[in-house]
């Protein structure tokens, strides 16, 4: 089952605020308080919940509390040192430490040192690495397959830091923001923090909510206050239809033999992974006749089969683009006639209505072996999975 988070950042993103949000979608809140022994951290901080309302909404404000209440200026060895000896799960430590060097590289490039080097100063804080290795333990309980995000604002004016006076966002959040579409909002202050935007950037959610049904949704609070409500609002959701991003592979060819692209070749595609190609006729420079050859692939196979058109056509060159493809929710079903069994897909339209189609390649190999019509075979296995439904 895929678990599908959607994260509403309208008023910015922080550590506490994934950790409060994530925590009421998990039903955790009180797990949070075996978090100081989880990390091996019991004698440094505690965990204090409060119920809040932000602009009327009602959510709870998780706070670290720092009980030696020293300025700690860590290295990210020294992080990971306690990530690894933690109790969390390998998955979880994983995601803890992913998210630190998120941070960390940002904090180099922007310090152009090496990232062994960096001094984390608030990421470095107990709070910071409290709320980053709870948000992995979140996350791993979750078990979150897939993310969306519908809006990420940053805010705008300039934030005082252990570097001083820094415009919003900070240099390290806009870079880990990089390829992010997001706003400035319309109040001065730091919204999005640099552990906020590496829990987003880790999670690498795409933009297009549009099709996701939400089944439960939690709010974290933020500590401070805005004209809007400070809080993250996230939503565990489903997809009634099921959305895919494929690339779709062009290639040109107007010199080539075209028995080439027969049989073997098309065989070929579907070997090295094309969910499916066609030609297309087309007219090209100096009048010439030519063939457009398409391939629809996922990532995955992208350079498996651009290799081999390339290889073995006369192109020499392809153009490339992603695109999204939207699938009914399908099932295979196993339906028994008098010729044997036979596999028949069944689709689901999001008004409920059935789609209901024999595989072909059953049909066909065993219309072709008994010298029976194909058409007159499906009609009987729909017959079949009509009577037994």
């Amino acid at each position: 089952m895929k678990n599908i988070l959607k994260i509403e950042a309208f008023s910015g993103a922080s550590g506490d605020m994934f950790l409060g949000a994530l925590a009421g979608l998990a039903d955790a809140y009180e797990e949070l308080f075996d978090l100081p022994s989880i990390l091996n951290l019991k004698n440094e901080t505690e965990v204090l919940i409060t119920d809040v309302k932000k602009n009327g909404i009602s959510c709870k404000h998780v706070k670290i509390i720092d009980l030696v209440n020293e300025h700690h200026h860590r290295h990210l060895s020294h992080i990971i040192e306690i990530i690894k000896k933690s109790s969390l799960t390998e998955n979880a430590k994983k995601i803890a430490i992913d998210i630190f060097n998120i941070i960390g590289k940002a904090e180099a490039e922007v310090h152009n040192i090496p990232i062994e080097k960096i001094h984390f100063h608030e990421v470095g804080a107990i709070d910071s690495i409290m709320d980053i290795c709870g948000t992995a333990y979140l996350l791993d309980k979750l078990n979150i397959t897939e993310s969306y995000i519908c809006s990420l604002t940053t805010g705008k004016g300039f934030v005082n830091t252990a570097h001083g006076l820094l415009p919003v966002p900070c240099p390290a959040t806009k870079l880990i923001i990089e390829g992010f579409s997001y706003d400035f909002g319309n109040e001065e202050g730091e919204k999005l923090t640099p552990t906020g935007a590496a829990i987003i950037n880790y999670l690498q959610p795409k933009r297009n909510c549009s099709d996701l049904i939400d089944i439960k949704t939690s709010y974290g609070a933020g500590e401070k206050n805005f004209n809007a409500p400070n809080v993250l609002r996230v939503s565990l959701c489903k997809k009634e239809n099921i959305s895919n991003e494929l690339i779709v592979v062009e290639a040109n060819i107007d010199d080539g033999n075209n028995e080439h692209l027969g049989v073997e070749f098309q065989n070929r595609l579907f070997e090295f992974g094309a969910i499916e190609f066609y030609y297309s006729q087309i007219l090209m420079k100096k009048g010439r006749p030519g063939i457009l050859l398409t391939v629809i692939c996922k990532q995955e196979n992208f350079n498996s089969i651009t290799d081999f058109v390339l290889n073995f056509s006369t192109t020499i060159g392809l153009k490339y683009f992603t695109v999204n493809r939207i699938e009914l929710k399908r099932e295979i079903v196993n339906v028994e006639t008098e010729y044997g069994i036979f596999r028949v897909k069944i689709s689901y339209t999001p008004n409920g209505e059935k789609k209901i189609k024999p595989e072909s390649e059953d049909v066909l190999n065993y219309a072709i072996k008994n010298n029976l019509n194909p058409k007159t075979l499906s009609q009987k296995i729909l017959g079949a999975y009509e009577k037994g439904n």
